[in-house]
């Protein structure tokens, strides 16, 4: 800033100027709001939005940095309307007047957000939502109604699941359009004609995930009752985890999505398998311990039967009857050795006879053992000889060539074996003089 001495003049920079009036603007508007079409949207490496919001009579340059719009859940696009929050702010380089945006919204999804929980109040005071109206899901459903697109990825979803987890049950497809106008009254009538026919035991309400508007026919008054005058029990699978919709509060259950809406509706064939499996085990065990509990009952009844039969008494009688015809060969026993003994000195000179016969045969019987023991190699070994065998198989060694230098030997005593290896070879020539062969012994 400069000073004239002769006008008095303050002169400003362009920078000053611009700084002064955006520290004037922001201070003076604070947050505001403002509703308008989205134009001109670019999004540089940098990460930050540039864009315009305009109406028919005018348009605000605005700015929204990165670490505000990643919080954003959906992209702005050309053409869209929206509500900004935002300071109002000067840039200062090109002193151009805009909106630094702090948060953003679809300014359609807003008016039905506000619509969404006007209903949401409304239907919850009727007690729509209450706890003590919905309804147990069946444990073992033998139908299964599912309300969706025919040609949705949620229904083949939902197919998959309930194919492998519970095959046995049957499955009735509603064709129903999940988006548009049409879509809330065809939802509804669907919901009305499975509750008349009254053919399936749960009913699967589903839909893929879409924005606010693509699900909006989930928020529908009509749908809603429908489900609540519905006798069949439903199960709502909407959307992702993330969305939630009037129909998810007034059904029986709500699954996060319509592959969990699925796994809620019946139950898992692995566990009743598993369950049925350990009640057969259990079965089986109780009907084995009252088999052996009647076998057993059966047992001491027939022990009782027997004794009180009157076989039993003519056992004891054949018993007696043993008895009596021991007694009677003893009696005849004893006379018969009576009238034997006139024969006593017959029997007395045939014993003599066999005892002399005896004694002969016993005096040949040690002749030929003394003989044999004579020629026996055992009486060599005990006069000092022994049996020489090749030691790698038994054979008897006669000659020298039978166990050549090298080879082990072993020389049978009678109190043990000697084993050696030959080491040489002599003649008969060789003897030493005393007139002993190499063995220190006699020849």
């Amino acid at each position: 800033m400069q000073s004239d001495p002769a006008t008095q003049r303050v002169v400003l920079s362009v920078a000053a100027l611009n700084r002064a009036a955006r520290t004037l603007i922001e201070g003076g508007f604070g947050v505001v709001w403002v509703e308008g079409e989205i134009s001109n949207f670019s999004r540089p490496a940098s990460g930050h939005w540039y864009f315009t919001l305009k109406d028919r009579e005018a348009q605000l340059r605005c700015t929204m940095w990165r670490p505000r719009n990643v919080l954003l859940r959906f992209a702005p696009r050309d053409g869209q309307l929206v509500q900004a929050r935002g300071r109002v702010s000067l840039y200062e380089a090109r002193g151009e007047f805009q909106l630094v945006v702090e948060h953003l919204e679809d300014a359609g999804a807003g008016a039905l957000q506000r619509a969404f929980e006007e209903l949401r109040a409304r239907l919850g005071a009727e007690g729509l939502f209450a706890a003590e109206r919905k309804r147990a899901l069946p444990a073992a459903p033998a139908c299964v109604g599912v309300i969706t697109s025919p040609t949705g990825a949620a229904l083949r979803d939902i197919l998959h699941v309930l194919s492998q987890r519970f095959p046995a049950a049957t499955v009735i497809i509603y064709p129903v359009p999940v988006q548009g106008a049409a879509a809330a009254p065809a939802i509804a009538a669907a919901l009305d004609l499975a509750s008349e026919r009254a053919e399936c035991d749960v009913l699967i309400l589903a839909r893929g995930g879409g924005s606010l508007e693509d699900l909006w026919a989930f928020n529908d008054e009509r749908v809603a009752r429908a489900i609540a005058r519905c006798t069949v029990p439903v199960v709502a699978g909407i959307g992702h985890e993330t969305d939630v919709t009037i129909a998810d509060f007034v059904a029986d259950v709500r699954a996060p999505t319509p592959t969990a809406a699925a796994q809620v509706a019946v139950p898992d064939r692995r566990v009743w398998l598993q369950r049925l499996a350990l009640l057969a085990q259990r079965f089986g065990s109780a009907m084995r311990r009252k088999l052996s509990d009647d076998a057993a009952q059966l047992r001491a009844r027939y022990e009782r039967l027997q004794r009180a039969h009157p076989g039993s008494r003519l056992a004891q009688h054949a018993q007696r009857l043993d008895e009596l015809e021991l007694r009677l060969r003893r009696t005849l026993d004893a006379q018969l050795h009576l009238a034997m003994a006139p024969l006593a000195p017959l029997r007395a000179r045939l014993e003599a006879a066999w005892a002399r016969a005896a004694a002969a045969t016993l005096a040949r019987l040690e002749s030929a053992v003394r003989t044999l023991h004579a020629i026996s190699p055992l009486a060599l070994m005990a006069r000092g000889y022994a049996v020489v065998v090749r030691a790698d198989g038994g054979a008897l060694v006669r000659n020298t060539s039978d166990a050549p230098v090298g080879s082990e030997i072993e020389a049978h005593l009678t109190d043990g074996v000697l084993v050696a290896q030959v080491t040489g070879v002599r003649d008969q020539s060789e003897r030493d003089p005393s007139g002993r062969g190499p063995g220190g012994r006699g020849s």
